[in-house]
């Protein structure tokens, strides 16, 4: 079984590096390069979710031709 946080489409890392920082800046979160382990749970997981919102929003416009 392949490992579950390898990316299937290498050339998306940085498309998704860029996304979190983009929704970090927005969500007024101070992510920084490198080490963030100075974030709260709450920030981080206000990033990611915000990410995964918008990844579904998206493939859900894609699959209904939008």
């Amino acid at each position: 079984m392949p490992n579950t946080n390898e990316k299937l489409i290498p050339q998306a890392r940085q498309a998704m590096e860029n996304m979190k920082y983009e929704i970090a800046n927005e969500l007024g979160v101070n992510l920084k390069q490198g080490y963030n382990g100075d974030l709260t749970s709450r920030e981080a997981g206000h990033v990611g979710g915000e990410m995964v919102k918008r990844m579904i929003a998206q493939a859900q416009r894609q699959m209904s031709g939008q």
